[in-house]
């Protein structure tokens, strides 16, 4: 049974099983209530097994398998299929540069009452149904454990991802043409290639993880939440090789969930935004918390007009209108981050302008600096991260001295945001980028959050967190502040600790490079 923990006082437990399962990919798909002040969606999850598990082939073991098949078969849910309103459409030969998760899924309506009750829901403990025995021939199912609190838990399925059109080229490598290999077994392969694609397909990747995150179901998995926890396992499956690749969880969050706060801005409006530590997001959406669980992610945020959503994501997100007074939001991230550092804003925000200032800023020779194929060659050898798009290996990114920027607040913020902050972004970002060279992010916002924000800065990747309290500080405050946060891009985000315990070096090095940044931002000016 999981102890009963106060997150003011106790360390938190990382209940995910890394090890044996690691979360490459994350595709959110969610809707923002205000009135209910709930987050609802889907969550579609790509695993790979982990490390600490010997990838133990399942060829020669089909006499077994299929046996499991059978046991299964006699008490296996129906599979739920969930239409799509494109399907036809798929085609391996669209631009992947154009696309988003637009459309959402089928909610879950086959009574929900059937699969939890009302105890259950109360007690803010739920399973799924028919939860068999957890034996299967002597040998207990594998689980996958996902850190999780303060969600209901509403369904989990297995997606047929090999039933998404165009799909079929990542099953043409001659290691999946053995037409012996179980269905299962198929997809799993599926995803291992989708999720090892080089990074110079990235948007192909992103392309298929959407797609593939609308496949139809084909299977319900058993499932049970704790107060930390969420495990998910499927009848007859013993190993994580075994185990599906590619699930999908509808959840919904609680208003008192304790990763975002729900709340109003200094002018009055409705907001709602991801608070970090103390539990991280373990509240916002089913994850891995261990910072060593590195993945990407997309998310289809929709909620209703008039709402500005901001997020980590590295591209500038313009809003969709789905239908009248409804606007979708999409953002993607191919850098794998810890899903602590997702970070979701949304309210009323207005953008702090400055046209005249900012084109000047954007011309300006100075934030420029001599560029060589030797410096580039350096820096592409340096690298030794896994995979991704790296900007310290583009030569453009290498020239950027100052990365596109832009500023929210409250509207009746703008004005002191645009006399004591909006000036001050471009020198600390020259500052920094004259101290540790290329910047690990394309861009940055920076939001002025809710009076209720307990600190005076939150940094995550392409977004940070200002409090108001810097504002009325003059210069000083307001730069050092956001100098420290600029740093964290490097120490902490781009370079992070290996748990949590060592959380204090990137706040030690953000420390000492905001007086650094600071003295060379004021010689900028």
């Amino acid at each position: 049974m999981e102890a009963e923990l106060d997150p003011t006082k106790d360390d938190l437990p990382l209940m995910a099983n890394t090890s044996h399962m690691l979360v490459k990919h994350y595709v959110l798909d969610l809707d923002v209530d205000f009135k209910s002040q709930v987050i609802e969606g889907i969550i579609v999850l790509f695993l790979e097994t982990g490390s600490g598990y010997g990838k133990a082939s399942s060829i020669g073991r089909e006499g077994c398998l299929s046996h499991f098949n059978e046991t299964c078969k006699t008490g296996a849910p129906e599979p739920c299929h969930i239409p799509l309103s494109n399907a036809s459409g798929f085609s391996s030969e669209v631009e992947y540069n154009d696309f988003a998760v637009c459309g959402k899924g089928e909610k879950d309506t086959s009574g929900r009452s059937g699969n939890h009750s009302n105890e259950e829901q109360a007690s803010g403990i739920s399973s799924s149904k028919s939860c068999c025995d957890t034996e299967s021939h002597g040998n207990k199912d594998f689980l996958l454990v996902l850190d999780c609190c303060d969600l209901s838990v509403l369904k989990v399925e297995e997606v047929d991802i090999a039933a998404v059109s165009g799909i079929e080229k990542f099953a043409m490598s001659t290691k999946l043409m053995d037409v012996s290999k179980e269905l299962e077994n198929l997809r799993n392969q599926i995803v291992h290639e989708l999720v090892t694609l080089p990074s110079d397909r990235c948007q192909e990747q992103l392309y298929y993880y959407s797609h593939c995150s609308q496949a139809p179901g084909c299977g319900e998995l058993l499932f049970t939440t704790g107060s930390w926890s969420l495990e998910i396992r499927k009848q007859g499956v013993q190993t994580p090789a075994d185990f599906p690749h590619a699930i999908r969880i509808w959840y919904r969050t609680k208003p008192e969930g304790r990763s975002v706060t729900w709340t109003t801005d200094q002018s009055g409006r409705p907001c709602v935004y991801t608070m970090g530590s103390p539990i991280n997001n373990r509240a916002l959406f089913p994850c891995q918390e261990p910072p060593i669980a590195l993945s990407t992610w997309q998310a289809s945020v929709r909620t209703s007009a008039g709402f500005v959503v901001l997020m980590s994501g590295e591209n500038s997100a313009e809003p969709v209108q789905l239908q009248e007074g409804v606007t979708n939001w999409y953002y993607y991230v191919t850098m794998p981050m810890p899903a602590s550092t997702f970070t979701i804003a949304v309210g009323c925000w207005q953008e702090v302008k400055r046209q005249c200032f900012t084109a000047a800023i954007q011309t300006e020779n100075e934030f420029l600096m001599p560029f060589s194929q030797a410096d580039f060659r350096w820096h592409k050898e340096s690298c030794g991260h896994v995979e991704y798009p790296c900007r310290f290996q583009n030569p453009s990114a290498t020239l950027q001295k100052v990365i596109p920027y832009r500023v929210f607040a409250p509207l009746c913020l703008m004005e002191c945001c645009e006399e004591h902050l909006l000036q001050l972004i471009p020198q600390c970002l020259s500052a920094a980028y004259s101290t540790l060279g290329t910047h690990p992010f394309s861009r940055l916002d920076v939001l002025i959050v809710p009076s209720n924000f307990s600190s005076l800065g939150m940094a995550s990747p392409h977004i940070i967190f200002l409090s108001q309290s810097v504002l009325p500080g003059g210069s000083h405050l307001c730069g050092t502040r956001l100098c420290h946060e600029i740093a964290h891009s490097w120490f902490g985000l781009a370079i992070g600790a290996r748990d949590w315990t060592e959380e204090w070096l990137s706040e030690g090095f953000a420390t000492f490079l905001e007086d650094v940044f600071w003295v060379r931002a004021q010689q900028v000016s």
